[in-house]
């Protein structure tokens, strides 16, 4: 259950993610309209790939937020077998052969 409630959080993430990235196109448009033709050009053209640059950070962050959430899951459904399976043993040690 909870891997599919992080899978879903993790696409929600992607999306606000790539609705950012198209802020960051708009904004490199915006200063390329804004300014004089040659000068706005290459002012437009640093903001578009410090942009990218960022939101590609951002993507390898969000997944790294993500597997880390399910790796802690992951652990505590093992640690919850394994504590079952050694209070299933004492048990069993306890009320002898």
């Amino acid at each position: 259950m909870t891997s599919q409630v992080i899978h879903l959080i993790y696409w929600a993430g992607l999306a606000l993610i790539a609705i950012s990235m198209f802020g960051v196109l708009g904004a490199a448009v915006g200063v390329a309209i804004r300014d004089p033709l040659p000068w706005g050009l290459l002012l437009a053209i640093p903001v578009l790939i410090g942009g990218l640059i960022v939101m590609g950070a951002l993507v390898l962050l969000w997944r790294s937020f993500c597997e880390f959430y399910v790796a802690i899951f992951k652990i505590s459904e093992d640690l919850s077998v394994l504590r079952k399976d050694v209070e299933a043993e004492r048990s069993r040690l306890r009320d002898g052969p």
